[in-house]
């Protein structure tokens, strides 16, 4: 029996011994961190970090020149924060906005798809200090990486905005729930006091979930979270007088895929039906203790919900929900998406506030020649008397802006060039994943890709009488997910440095995914085929026809009906 035993656990990923062995995600982290021979961290504890928010790194432009000099490379560390909803006050913002001018190898702050920021190039010495810093502003890193909940991703405009709050506590209450129960945090980087072996995860389990966990909450009809990428997903309903009353729950969505492997894949998620707002706690609970407990602990690449569900069944992973809740999901109440992404410039909203969406290309604040981007937001920051909202789309919303303060705030982004006349909506509706120089999974160039890319495809849709339409396009380093390219028109993964698969039919409201038309192809032949299919769509689509929907109809690739049967079938 002891033997039998034995096997089984020896058949685990090692990611489960290590989690196992972490005395509740403390490992030797304290020890590596006193180690001034290396400026990263030592075997399990690369991996465990990760569970505190951060990723450890190297700049891979650097990386043949430090090798040829003998040298380690530059390892550093990124660091994300935990922000559920997105909601920043400006003496945070101030705060890590000084932090990362002083402290970052790269200065910058990087707006992500999920609705917070990470802080690239932070060097060992420094991360307690960082950890510190966010405690003092009422910030966290936790669990913002990891087999954990991730950060809890919130509609983000506030096109109704009472319902908006009401959404947004919701989103605070799961983040919370969620959270790790143990004390290595506070022990590690806040000098806090040390606890034995005293924690209980009772939701996460001892050994944590079998891989990351993402949850989005959105409001019909803007699908500015893309529903459809993530594990769990509360779509709000309301009452005639705009009050939130439930959510329909949508299960099993993830984008990541693995080349050469078949048995992984994009999956949109499943509904399973309606609860009322009361319940949705219990639902988190249960769709998370039953993913910790039914997962794949063995093959990581296929540890993530949607493979649970389609490996078991949807509906019997729905009725074990029901049985650990005590809920039962009543019929779908109908809704629609039509819109995607964000929703730019001046919207007025409740107690007439007003809201301002400001472009940030890639997410990436940094001081440029022409604008001085980074400046302009601290400018604001200084001056504000609301709140920024990040967007799940790496746009900043400067918020809550009283009507008698309108005229400063715009006064600030024209003057430092925050906001600027000539953005096309091509631009504005186009994305992309970090990617090189400090991604060590990238195998393509992305975020410094995507804006002459993007000039391309402008150039594109003005020769064909297409300036004023736009096309969902996402460009990803890597076939992890990241930058969301399954859920896009046009998607871009990479392949190697300068070769990209290409991807067209997702839909505009980011319900369908989109197949492979190409592998393995270039820059020019990408454009070549975006000439030749936007050109014929200028010519041949119906009235207000998106360009997903034209290349399905006019059968130049077939709808990904069914992930698991058709995703890798040959159009």
């Amino acid at each position: 029996m002891n033997s039998q035993k034995f096997k089984v656990v020896s058949l685990l990923s090692d990611h489960e011994r290590l989690k196992r062995e972490s005395n509740f995600l403390r490992g030797t982290i304290v020890q590596d961190l006193e180690d001034k021979l290396t400026g990263g961290f030592n075997g399990d504890n690369v991996q465990l970090i990760r569970f505190h928010g951060m990723y450890q790194q190297d700049d891979r432009d650097l990386r043949a020149e430090r090798m040829e000099q003998k040298l380690e490379p530059l390892i550093n560390i990124m660091l994300r924060c935990r922000l559920p909803g997105g909601i920043i006050t400006p003496n945070q913002w101030v705060g890590i906005d000084n932090f990362s001018k002083q402290h970052t190898l790269y200065g910058s702050i990087r707006l992500t798809t999920r609705q917070t920021f990470q802080l690239h190039g932070i060097l060992k010495p420094k991360l307690k200090n960082i950890h510190k810093l966010l405690h003092e502003l009422g910030l966290d890193s936790i669990a913002t990486a990891g087999d954990v909940n991730r950060n809890v991703l919130c509609t983000s405009n506030p096109m109704e905005s009472e319902l908006h709050s009401q959404v947004w506590l919701c989103a605070k209450k799961i983040s919370a729930h969620l959270l790790p129960k143990s004390n290595a945090y506070a022990e590690i980087w806040l000098d806090g006091k040390k606890t034995e072996y005293t924690e209980q995860e009772i939701i996460l389990g001892s050994t944590y979930l079998p891989r990351k966990f993402k949850i989005s909450l959105a409001i019909p009809p803007q699908n500015d979270v893309d529903v459809h990428a993530n594990d769990l997903n509360f779509i709000a309903i309301n009452n005639e007088n705009g009050r939130l009353i439930g959510f329909n729950v949508l299960v099993g969505g993830g984008l990541a895929m693995t080349y050469g492997d078949t048995s992984t894949y994009p999956r949109k998620a499943s509904e399973f039906g309606y609860i009322i707002k009361d319940d949705i706690l219990k639902i988190v609970e249960a769709v998370v203790t039953v993913q910790r407990d039914w997962g794949d602990r063995v093959n990581r690449k296929n540890a993530k919900t949607k493979y649970t569900l389609d490996r078991v069944g949807v509906n019997k992973f729905k009725k074990e929900v029901e049985d650990r809740s005590g809920v039962k999901f009543v019929p779908i109440v109908p809704y629609v998406f039509s819109e995607r992404g964000d929703r730019f410039g001046w919207i007025k909203g409740m107690h007439g506030l007003w809201h301002f969406t400001v472009f940030i290309e890639n997410g990436r604040i940094l001081d440029y020649p022409d604008k001085l981007l980074k400046t302009g937001l601290a400018k604001i920051a200084d001056v504000h008397k609301g709140v920024f909202r990040l967007t799940a789309n790496q746009n900043l919303i400067i918020s809550d802006v009283r009507e008698e303060d309108k005229g400063i705030i715009e006064f600030l982004m024209r003057k430092y060039g925050v906001i600027g006349d000539n953005i096309t909506l091509q631009r504005k509706s186009s994305m992309a994943c970090v990617s090189f120089p400090t991604c060590p999974l990238a195998m393509a160039e992305a975020e410094r890709f995507l804006p002459q890319f993007v000039t391309k495809v402008e150039h594109i849709m003005l020769k064909y009488g297409l300036a004023n339409d736009s096309i969902i396009l996402r460009i990803t380093g890597c076939p992890n997910g990241c930058g969301r390219a399954m859920l896009s028109e046009i998607g871009l993964v990479g392949k190697a440095l300068g070769r990209y698969n290409l991807y067209l039919g997702g839909d505009y409201t980011g319900t369908r995914i989109p197949r492979m038309y190409m592998e393995n192809i270039t820059e020019d032949q990408i454009l070549k085929i975006l000439d030749d299919t936007i050109g014929r769509w200028s010519r041949e689509r119906y009235e207000r026809e998106s360009y997903g929907d034209y290349v399905i109809r006019a059968k130049i690739i077939k709808p990904v009906l069914n992930s698991v049967e058709d995703f890798y079938v040959s159009d």
